[in-house]
């Protein structure tokens, strides 16, 4: 099994690969190594660990160096020059008057080009602002468009639970979260209930999706009439948590409610058209959930 060490750039939670070359190194330990940007500066996230070959992509980039005492400065100095290559970008912006929002600034280790990144509803053509900030700072200038996703990522952001957003603390990649998750998992359709600080679906819909997906197929819609040992019935709820339904079941003196779980009953026949599961879900615009989609 090759040997590895993880590193991470910047504050992006994604960790990738490298060779160590037989240096040993610790969690911490700040590194130079080359990417298809030229020589970059990074952290140690995973020490010297031998990985199945499965794991990675072959051939594996070395590791150019441990950072030394002056590397370690000129990364300092490059986050610290970040906020006034901004300043001056924005006041660029706003002398082409163009519709974008900037976000955030990276110089390269070498300081021979620095990233710009933005967001904006549509294309823009930012050639003639290139060619200004280029005049005026002596360096490369390159325009990145990111989506709301990645703004959010970035800039750092608390999601409606009160903990970091998953896209900052814990996920590499992300994966499209969609509308049918939410009603899978019969939530409140209501945009500002179902959107992240982005304004786009929540990431965390995703996670306990297809338990829903699973135990909705074993149990009946609410409306449903089924066969349990008590008598026939109408399923009045439906538990997915629980995995068991309420079943309303004719009496002499009445209704009586009783519940079920899975196994316990027969489906005789399912419910005719549309069953109102919560009112928000049949009130809702369907246009506007979809633009929460990526």
């Amino acid at each position: 099994m090759p040997m590895i060490v993880g590193v991470k750039f910047g504050s992006t939670c994604k960790q990738y690969y490298f060779d160590p070359l037989n240096i040993k190194f610790k969690e911490g330990d700040g590194v130079i190594v080359e990417t298809v940007r030229g020589l970059e500066f990074a952290r140690i996230t995973q020490q010297n660990t031998d990985v199945p070959d499965e794991e990675i992509k072959v051939p594996l980039k070395p590791v150019v160096r441990k950072a030394t005492a002056e590397d370690e400065q000129r990364a300092k100095e490059n986050e610290e020059k970040k906020a006034g290559a901004l300043k001056l970008c924005q006041k660029a912006v706003e002398k082409h008057g163009l519709k974008m929002k900037l976000v955030d600034a990276e110089y390269t280790f070498d300081r021979s080009k620095i990233i710009f990144s933005f967001t904006a509803e549509g294309r823009v053509d930012f050639r003639e602002l290139v060619k200004d900030l280029a005049g005026k700072m002596r360096m490369r200038i390159e325009l990145r468009q990111i989506y709301e996703r990645d703004d959010i990522k970035l800039r750092g952001a608390m999601g409606m639970c009160g903990r970091q957003c998953c896209c900052i603390s814990h996920l590499n990649d992300y994966e499209k979260s969609t509308v049918k998750m939410a009603k899978n998992q019969n939530l409140s359709l209501n945009p500002t209930k179902v959107s992240g600080m982005c304004g786009k679906l929540m990431c965390c819909l995703k996670y306990e999706n297809q338990f829903y997906v699973d135990v909705n197929k074993l149990l009946p819609k609410v409306g449903a009439t089924v066969k349990v040992k008590d008598g026939h019935g109408r399923v009045d709820e439906v538990d997915v948590l629980r995995e068991r339904i309420k079943v309303n079941i004719e009496r002499n003196e009445g209704v009586e409610q009783k519940y079920y779980g899975v196994g316990e009953f027969e489906v005789l026949s399912s419910p005719k058209g549309h069953v109102k599961k919560n009112f928000s879900q049949d009130e809702v615009d369907e246009s506007e959930l979809a633009k929460l989609e990526d």
